[in-house]
């Protein structure tokens, strides 16, 4: 070989590897960078990017999934299809199935809850009738019982929970018509949930062991192929987990509820101040957000107020005022990737008085949703407790301290 060519070996090969460097720097800068777009919901700023969390016992009718088809991302709920095709696995399944067929690129979550032992899961009968040990235990040799004194608790902190918890987890999301997974309860392992129910301190470190020995190795499992999303952002004040940031790198982001509060002795505002930066700081950073906001009071159940049950809102009043401040909140902090579900809880199951569903704002829409948004002129400026953003059709004006916004539509 002549001094020629190994001229031009060398600069070839020094190309590649600045490529390739420039490549690992690419796929440092967003969760994004590093998996298949093809994983990602689709998402535009042409209108108001959605988000729909919801759950039904009974097969979704014609009219309902062509609803939910207009959706990019989509939880599938505890309890979808449960009634019908009895249990909730093939439930989802066959509820998935059937919104692909009006949308295939709907991407569409399996609900799992990281520690919580929902009824309605066949798989999990099975597999606890055979492992009766599979169920916490608290201190006293009870098991372990949320506040409805009847839901029990798996215990992650054994390997063959965690085992049969990975494999009901992948076998599902691997199904072609499921496109990931909706991890719930991360909170209630990490910190001091289960304190009250009388589990002692060894037990809840070898629970919060078990959760990241299962979520690393879910990440590894599915994590380039399956989209992950936990409901893991949210204030609190153990400083260890920066308000669920240092959860995010086992997902591609993150569904967020009770996003108002006024607990732990901070202020509303201040709670919601420091919420609005986290999700702004991991929005940024590439993270997928599907923010839930009630339009309707909560229902205190648990510890916080689960989102999943308020107090009934009548549509028939004029919302417009509480519609325009939650969107002011979400377009504050919204990225690529960032959805809003504006809702009155997830359960759209009929009432049998009635025939209705549950929720007042199912298989509706409002004007919001419809105007034309654009993309962001740049972040959000704050002063105070008033924040100010453009989009190239909108205009957005919010004061948290006062619970008031103006939505100036171009």
């Amino acid at each position: 070989m002549n001094k020629n060519n190994y001229i031009y070996i060398f600069i070839i090969s020094t190309l590649l590897g600045l490529g390739m460097s420039c490549k690992a720097q690419q796929d440092k800068k967003s969760p994004e960078a590093t998996n298949s777009n093809s994983i990602y919901p689709t998402f535009s700023w042409d209108k108001m990017p959605l988000y729909m969390h919801l759950r039904k016992v009974e097969p979704f009718t014609e009219t309902e999934l062509n609803f939910l088809a207009k959706f990019p991302l989509i939880t599938l709920e505890k309890t979808t299809g449960s009634k019908t095709y009895g249990g909730t696995e093939k439930g989802s399944i066959a509820a998935a199935k059937a919104i692909k067929k009006v949308n295939p690129n709907a991407k569409i979550l399996y609900y799992r809850n990281s520690i919580i032992n929902w009824p309605s899961y066949r798989n999990d009968e099975k597999f606890i009738k055979k492992n009766p040990d599979a169920l916490l235990l608290n201190s006293l040799g009870e098991y372990a019982l949320m506040r409805n004194k009847k839901t029990k608790f798996f215990d992650i902190s054994k390997k063959k929970v965690r085992t049969y918890w990975l494999n009901n987890a992948i076998t599902h999301v691997n199904n072609p018509y499921i496109d990931g997974i909706f991890i719930d309860a991360s909170y209630k392992v990490l910190t001091n949930f289960m304190k009250p129910r009388k589990v002692d301190q060894a037990k809840r470190d070898a629970l919060k062991a078990g959760y990241y020995d299962m979520m690393g190795t879910l990440k590894k499992e599915i994590g380039d192929n399956k989209l992950i999303i936990s409901n893991i952002l949210r204030v609190r004040p153990d400083p260890e987990l920066e308000n669920g940031r240092k959860l995010l790198p086992y997902t591609h982001g993150s569904y967020i509820e009770t996003f108002e509060n006024n607990g732990f002795g901070m202020s509303y505002e201040d709670y919601l101040a420091e919420g609005i930066a986290t999700v702004q700081q991991s929005a940024r950073e590439g993270y997928i957000i599907a923010l839930t906001l009630g339009l309707g009071e909560a229902l205190e159940f648990e510890t916080e107020g689960m989102d999943d049950r308020r107090k009934a809102l009548n549509i028939d009043e004029d919302i417009k005022d509480r519609l325009d401040y939650l969107l002011a909140i979400f377009l504050v902090c919204a990225e690529k990737y960032s959805y809003v579900y504006l809702h009155d809880g997830f359960d759209v199951n009929p009432r049998k008085k009635t025939g209705k569903s549950a929720s007042k704002v199912w298989l509706k829409t409002f004007p919001q949703y419809e105007n034309r948004l654009g993309p962001p002129k740049g972040p959000a400026m704050r002063e105070g407790y008033i924040y100010t953003r453009s989009f190239e059709y909108l205009d957005v004006w919010l004061d948290i301290k006062n619970q008031k916004a103006r939505l100036d539509w171009k």
